[in-house]
């Protein structure tokens, strides 16, 4: 099957500012306890965001996923349940990222729906900052996750665990669970 239309890049960042699409997942290296977000940028390595700014931007949904933490780790799913035997030494979820490439009081102003997806965790950026709203079976709240983070986010009242299904090994049928919610 042929292509059904071919774009330049400039054509398509365009696109991406005009609205185009409705919802981006993107990775991160560093979040802070505002919402912001830095996509790649480490002290003395020479390196940029790609197109980052410009789609996460654009779009009035941004889900950001990533490790919620950097280096070695040992992490397992084991009879329906998240093990991390050993966790890498490397914080991402930090009281202040190297560089903005995603503001989250700019997001707020817009009223854009961010969360930021972890193995271990899930947060929602809200006018307060990061709210943790769901955690994994078999992750300790305080060990594996406050223990792990520069910062101490809201926790949720509600506070959820990640579907078990997540971690089950089996198909989802996600499709079906999207069209029919």
């Amino acid at each position: 099957m042929g292509a059904f239309a071919l774009s330049t890049i400039p054509d398509m960042f365009s696109n991406y500012e005009g609205g185009i699409i409705d919802t981006a997942s993107l990775g991160f290296l560093q979040v802070d306890q505002n919402g912001n977000v830095n996509p790649s940028y480490i002290p003395g390595k020479l390196t940029g965001p790609g197109g980052f700014p410009v789609i996460a931007e654009g779009t009035p949904r941004v889900y950001f996923a990533g490790t919620f933490t950097a280096g070695k780790s040992d992490i397992a799913v084991e009879n329906g349940k998240l093990n991390i035997r050993s966790d890498g030494d490397v914080l991402k979820f930090v009281n202040r990222v190297y560089k903005i490439f995603f503001s989250g009081k700019q997001a707020m102003k817009f009223t854009k729906e961010v969360r930021y997806f972890t193995e271990r965790a899930v947060f929602t950026l809200t006018e307060n900052g990061l709210r943790l709203d769901e955690i994994a079976p078999g992750a300790d709240l305080d060990r594996d996750i406050l223990g792990k983070m520069e910062f101490r986010p809201v926790v949720s009242r509600e506070l959820k665990e990640i579907l078990p299904a997540v971690f089950s090994g089996n198909r989802m049928n996600l499709k079906y669970m999207i069209t029919h919610h």
